[in-house]
Formats: structure tokens, C-alpha cells, sequence
């Protein structure tokens, strides 16, 4: 409804009931002015109605929804399913992101889906200067999960290091980050661990000593992690930022859930002060609470951001941006301050609470200050019992429906793409005890903390109580006979 339509209806109803409805029209209509003029999170958080009236809006400026429209080419947004029609929230945004040879560019035909795409993009990195990085300049969402996305990064670094063969990588023990480096074509040199105290850390002098090993002109980049599963912690971002600054190396960070940590936005802020890093890549279904499939590049240097989106082939889905900018324009910045407030409250909780648990039953929650999202409880006493307990716990555990909970026993070895690591899972080739992971991560409650300690408690107990069981039910050898030598 236009201001003339208004007008006309004052005709067919009372003017001063039109002219009501016509100030609630503008109320929305004010916040939507703001998002085109801003290009930031709104402070508060939207109504759903504002949010389907503005959809609706950039939906009717798409080609396909034209209403004297004659399609004749091989992607006109045709949908056969009402049912796919409805799952993309009756909106026909059909025509998805980019075009063919760039993410980011501008469809002719679908005005309204480019401007979704320019708008979630502008949000999204408004947000990840308000969760800690602000001099970030330039991110946009890709359809790719974190994995994909850090390939992406290094297909680009490619056409910059041509005769670059290796990727320096500090052990993390994750496989879609080792398979990114090999899917791009690249060799990747794992760097082991230094463990000080209970925490699994970034070995400094092993890398110096790769990158002098195999000169500098044939390493891609340096391949660094912020979040991860305790004991491992978030490498020395600022000195690896300063030894990469030093060799004239580029630096990738994968920053997979870091973005509702303060803790890890501030390394990652830090080392781009201090020294180089070239992007961070994070994943959106663990950060913003969206369905998988969807992740941001970010990087300080625009200009390297959008070499990676005119790297990717071809057009794009534009359900992970539409389903990123729905939940923001949901939360509004200070909903998403509140949900990493009460996150970071919650891990407090998950650390006392865990700790009451492990002393109560002869174990500890090792000791791991710089991991500011995941803990990690020794099983020790628990291996004591029998060697299969530590894993028989993990698949307890997730029958009782905990999930999430990552039980990592002894001596592990996998095989990934070629690369056997050994003690997988633990990022070490030999840490000293096996160990239960639990995170504190973006949307957890109270409730799950609760609920959790309550199952783990009785898991932990049953075990025990099976163990001692099986030890006294067990035969008792005779007594051995002093040999005589008689016969």
C-alpha cells in the first residue's frame, strides 16, 4: 500500500481509520529505512510481521514474481513444488545469490535477492565487529560449511603462491579443516602440540622451524584455529601473526565457532594489529543458531575478500543468508549481546558443576584457562576400571541423550586422507590421561547443564558398580605349589 492507495481507501472507509493503519504501515516501514540506510543490526530486535512485510517487498522486485513475466531462459525461478515454495517462506526468493562468475555481484533479473545478499553480508560483518573484531572490513556468507569455506580461501591463496606445495597447520583434531587443505590441492605439515600444564599449545619454535625447513616461497600459508575441544586451546594467534608478518606468509584462521567468544574475536582482532592475518573463516549454524550449511569470510583487506567471492563457480543458495539476516533482524544486536552474555554465564556453571562431579568421583576438570568455550573431566579412575569403560561412557551417554559430550580414550590412531594420526582425537600423539569433553556453546540453558551432570553422574555410578562386579565375580586362580623336584 502506497500513499495514493491509502488515499483511496479513505473513500471506503473512514479516513481516520485509514489514516491509523496507514501509521502502523509506516512504523515498519521506518525500520526497514533504517536497515537500507545503516546497513547494521538493528539494535532491538524485529517483529515477525516487520520481517515477512520486508521479505515480501525484496521478493516482488525478483523477475520470477513479476506479474506479466514471460520466462523463456533456463533458470527463470520456476518452483514445480508448493511444498519447496513454502520451505523457502512463501517469499519466491528462487533466483538465489551472485551470478556466474562472482558470489557477490548483482543479478539483473533479481534486484530483490541481490539486495538480500548486499544487506545480510553488510549485518553480518557489523556483527562481527560488534562481537570483537572491528577492524574487520569485508566478509559475506557462503553456502558452504566451515570446511568448503577454508578451501575456498586457499584455491585463492593459489593464484597469489603458485609454487607454494605446503600448508603449515597446528594439530587440531578435526577432520574437515585437515580435508580442506587436501581437497585444495595442497600438502599439509602438522605441526604437534606442546602440552603445558593440561593444555595442548601452539609449538612457536616448531613452526619457525618448518617454515626455515621448507623456505618460505613454498608454504601457502600458515593454517591456525581458534575454537576447539579442550585441552587442546586457541593457538598464539598475535605470535603466529608476527611470525607470519615476519616471513611474508598469509594466514588463515579457522575461527569455526569463535564468534560467540570474546576471548577468540580478540586474538583474532589482535593478531591482525600485530601481524598478518589474511582471513578468518566461521561457521553460521554454530554461531547464529541456523540450519548447517552456511559460513562467513571476513578478512582487513577488502580487496583479498573479494578475490575468495569471484574464486567461487557459479551462482549461490541464498537460503544460509536468508536464514542468517531472519535470525538477526529476530534477535537485533542487543538479543545476540544477551545470548553470548548468558553463554559465557553458563560456562562458569558447566565448570563448577563439572568440577563437583569429577571430584566426587576421584576424577578432575583439567585445568584449561585458555579455552573460553570447552572443558575437559579426566577419566583416569574410569580407565582403572577396564579399557573399554572410557568408551562404553561415550555410547552411554548418547543413548541416555546427552549429546554433544566427546569421550576421548587412549591411543586412538585414524587415518585421514592419508595422514595417520596417532592418539586422534586428542590432539597429541600421547596425552596423559583420557578425558570427557563438554562445551558451553552459543544457546545452551541451564537446563541442558543440569540434565547432563544428572545422566553423566548415573552413567559414571553404573560403570563403578559393573567394574566392582566384574572383579569379584571373576575366578580366583589356585594357589601355586612350591615345585619339589619329586616326582
Amino acid at each position: 500500500m502506497n500513499s495514493e492507495n491509502f488515499s483511496l481507501s479513505e473513500k471506503i472507509v473512514s479516513p481516520a481509520y485509514v489514516r491509523q493503519g496507514s501509521q502502523a504501515r509506516r512504523s515498519h516501514e521506518q525500520l526497514i529505512r533504517h536497515l537500507l540506510e545503516q546497513g547494521k543490526c538493528p539494535e532491538e530486535g524485529w517483529s515477525e510481521s516487520t520481517i515477512e512485510l520486508f521479505l515480501n517487498e525484496l521478493a516482488v522486485m525478483d523477475s520470477n514474481n513479476f506479474l506479466s513475466n514471460c520466462g523463456v531462459g533456463e533458470r527463470e525461478g520456476r518452483v514445480a513444488s508448493s511444498l519447496v515454495a513454502r520451505r523457502h517462506y512463501r517469499f519466491k526468493l528462487i533466483h538465489g545469490i551472485g551470478r556466474s562468475g562472482d558470489i557477490a555481484a548483482v543479478q539483473p533479473k533479481a534486484a530483490g535477492s541481490s539486495l538480500l545478499n548486499k544487506l545480510t553480508n553488510s549485518v553480518v560483518l557489523d556483527i562481527l565487529k560488534l562481537s570483537g573484531v572491528q577492524k574487520v572490513a569485508s566478509c559475506f556468507v557462503v553456502p558452504m560449511a566451515t570446511g568448503m569455506s577454508l578451501t575456498l580461501c586457499f584455491l585463492t591463496l593459489r593464484h597469489r603462491r603458485p609454487k607454494a606445495r605446503y600448508i603449515i597447520w597446528p594439530r587440531i583434531d578435526q577432520k574437515s579443516c585437515f580435508k580442506a587443505m587436501i581437497t585444495a590441492g595442497f600438502e599439509p605439515v602438522v605441526v604437534e602440540n606442546v602440552l603445558e600444564g593440561d593444555e595442548l599449545r601452539t609449538d612457536l619454535e616448531a613452526v619457525e622451524r618448518k617454515i626455515e625447513e621448507l623456505g618460505a616461497e613454498n608454504i601457502l600459508c600458515v593454517h591456525s584455529t581458534t575454537s576447539c575441544f579442550a585441552p587442546r586451546v586457541p593457538d598464539r594467534l598475535e605470535e603466529l601473526a608476527t611470525v607470519c608478518a615476519k616471513h611474508n606468509l598469509p594466514h588463515i584462521v579457522n575461527n569455526a565457532y569463535g564468534v560467540q567468544s570474546s576471548k577468540c574475536m580478540h586474538l583474532i582482532q589482535q593478531g591482525a594489529r600485530v601481524g598478518r592475518i589474511d582471513a578468518f573463516v566461521q561457521s553460521l549454524d554454530k554461531n547464529f543458531m541456523v540450519p548447517v550449511g552456511g559460513a562467513i569470510i571476513a578478512g582487513f583487506d577488502e580487496s583479498f575478500i573479494q578475490e575468495i567471492s569471484k574464486m567461487y563457480p557459479g551462482r549461490a543458495s541464498a537460503s544460509p543468508s536468508l536464514d542468517v539476516l531472519i535470525t538477526l533482524l529476530t534477535l537485533g544486536a542487543s538479543g545476540y549481546k544477551r545470548l553470548l552474555s548468558e553463554r559465557k554465564e553458563i560456562y562458569s556453571l558447566l565448570a563448577q558443576e563439572l568440577k563437583t562431579l569429577a571430584s566426587a568421583h576421584g576424577e578432575r576438570l583439567l585445568h584449561t584457562p585458555h579455552n573460553p568455550i570447552s572443558l575437559a573431566m579426566s577419566l583416569d579412575g574410569l580407565q582403572a576400571e577396564s579399557n573399554k569403560a572410557v568408551t562404553h561412557l561415550g555410547s552411554m551417554l548418547f543413548t541416555r541423550q546427552v549429546s554433544g559430550a566427546r569421550v576421548i580414550p587412549l591411543g586412538k590412531e585414524q587415518t585421514v586422507s592419508g595422514h595417520t594420526f596417532r592418539g586422534f582425537m586428542s590432539h597429541s600423539e600421547a596425552y596423559p590421561c583420557p578425558y570427557l569433553n563438554a562445551a558451553s556453546a552459543v544457546g545452551i540453558t541451564r537446563e541442558d547443564v543440569t540434565l547432563c551432570i544428572k545422566r553423566l553422574d548415573k552413567c559414571l555410578k553404573t560403570l563403578k558398580k559393573e567394574g566392582t562386579a566384574a572383579k569379584s565375580s571373576s575366578p580366583v586362580p589356585p594357589p601355586c605349589q612350591e615345585d619339589t623336584g619329586e616326582e
